[in-house]
């Protein structure tokens, strides 16, 4: 009767031993979770994470710029890319166009338009109106704007009725889905709405 109680603790020990090195277990990956999910918000929040986000939705708004500036022209109002890439371009990229580079270029586009237009090709309109803008923007716009969660709206707002239009265009969801060109404006336009939603995520946290 002895050895079997002795037995009995012994099998009790075992299970209480095995289920506090699971809870201790859990504990471990519930902090680990924990703390990446904190190293992903202060990348995130960090100069690089946000850089990074805007560099990808402004190479999207300008992949979306050659495409419908090729043969494939859609519907969708392409101007309200160009106050898009203003307020999503990386601080660094926009304090180089801001720069003496930016108004060079801006003088030459001028120059070409007013007195050489035949020299001076259609696609070459919206690039420069977004040169000409980053140079002459007010500081309000280019660096309060732009730095808090002004742009971060206007950026999605833009991306928003972009989306809506190109579906409307291409004839409801599943088209602007299943239509080869029509999905590749879908994605680059989805691509659009990362950027800003990401961002009023990190505000709110």
């Amino acid at each position: 009767m002895w050895k079997s109680n002795s037995y009995l603790a012994m099998r009790t020990d075992s299970h209480n031993e095995a289920a506090q090195l699971i809870n201790s277990d859990h504990r471990d990956l519930s902090v680990a979770a924990n703390k990446l999910t904190q190293h992903v918000i202060m990348l995130s929040v960090s100069g690089f994470g946000v850089s990074l986000l805007q560099l990808i939705a402004a190479i999207a708004a300008i992949y979306l710029l050659i495409l419908d500036r090729t043969n494939w022209k859609t519907n969708i109002l392409t101007s309200l890319l160009i106050p898009y890439i203003f307020f999503s371009l990386p601080s660094w990229i926009f304090g180089i166009f801001r720069a003496e580079l930016g108004k060079w270029i801006a003088l030459i586009a001028v120059v070409l338009r007013l007195f050489l237009p035949r020299h001076f090709p259609d696609w070459l309109e919206l690039p420069a109106a977004l040169i000409l803008l980053i140079v002459v923007a007010p500081d309000l716009f280019a660096n309060t704007c732009r730095s808090n969660v002004v742009g971060v709206v206007i950026c999605l707002i833009i991306a928003c009725y972009l989306l809506q239009e190109h579906i409307r265009a291409s004839g409801g969801f599943r088209d602007s889905l299943t239509k080869a060109h029509g999905l590749s404006n879908t994605i680059g336009i989805i691509i659009l709405l990362v950027y800003p939603i990401w961002m009023l995520v990190l505000y709110t946290v």
